[in-house]
């Protein structure tokens, strides 16, 4: 029984151990998404320099936590860990795309594949609110580029066919984001279509007020022909 008593310390210790390290994943991870939400608030309020101060904390903690899991392969891949990288790479990703960045890989951000895949999907909702911030004032080129970005996306996400198992999801994740891609298309389109409408009437509108206009030639015609 002596023995037993040993097992029983050496298991406690390693539980211990478990238990600090996962106390202190949490709290990162907490954090980690805190900061990346916050990141792509100021991309999207053209704040620079306050995106990447959130990111160099968002990457800071990233490390952190890895470096933190590493002799715990069942917590780095646990699912609140995953979803706290997975938001990492999304504010990464959208950061970047939204400046007019090279797009990060995982291998730069030490993302799993399925982690960085199911954080560029998220991407594509972040992009379709930038679009229609920019909507709001009209129809602009830039609103065009992003929906390309948001096209290509889409067109490497809906390759991935393997099991949930394997991608964590991320069929349901392209689905949305092909929705999300139409209905930003048919906003775009309906600006398109609107600014097309609104220069047509100006030009008529100057035709009818240089041909026959009250200040016009008709109008002093008629002056005319009436005296």
């Amino acid at each position: 029984m002596e023995k037993l008593e040993q097992i029983a310390e050496t298991i406690r210790a390693e539980f211990d151990a478990r238990t600090a390290a996962r106390d202190n994943a949490l709290a990162q991870a907490r954090m980690l998404t805190r900061h990346c939400s916050q990141a792509i608030r100021a991309v999207h309020r053209d704040d620079e320099a306050g995106m990447n101060v959130e990111l160099a904390e968002a990457r800071q903690l990233a490390d952190s936590l890895r470096s933190g899991l590493a002799g715990h392969a069942d917590l780095y891949f646990a699912g609140y860990t995953q979803d706290a990288l997975k938001e990492y790479v999304e504010a990464t990703v959208t950061c970047a795309l939204i400046r007019g960045l090279p797009l990060p890989g995982p291998e730069e951000m030490q993302a799993e594949a399925n982690t960085y895949l199911n954080g560029l999907a998220e991407v594509v909702g972040e992009l379709r609110r930038r679009c229609l911030d920019i909507l709001r004032h009209g129809y602009s080129a830039e609103a065009e580029r992003l929906l390309t970005l948001m096209d290509d996306i889409y067109s490497i996400l809906v390759t991935m066919d393997y099991p949930d198992a394997i991608t964590s999801g991320l069929r349901r994740q392209t689905d949305i984001a092909r929705s999300i891609i139409e209905k930003t298309r048919g906003d775009i389109t309906f600006s398109l279509r609107g600014e097309h409408l609104e220069r047509a009437l100006a030009q008529i509108s100057q035709q009818i007020t240089g041909e026959g206009g009250p200040s016009g030639p008709m109008l002093s015609r008629n002056n005319g022909e009436e005296e």
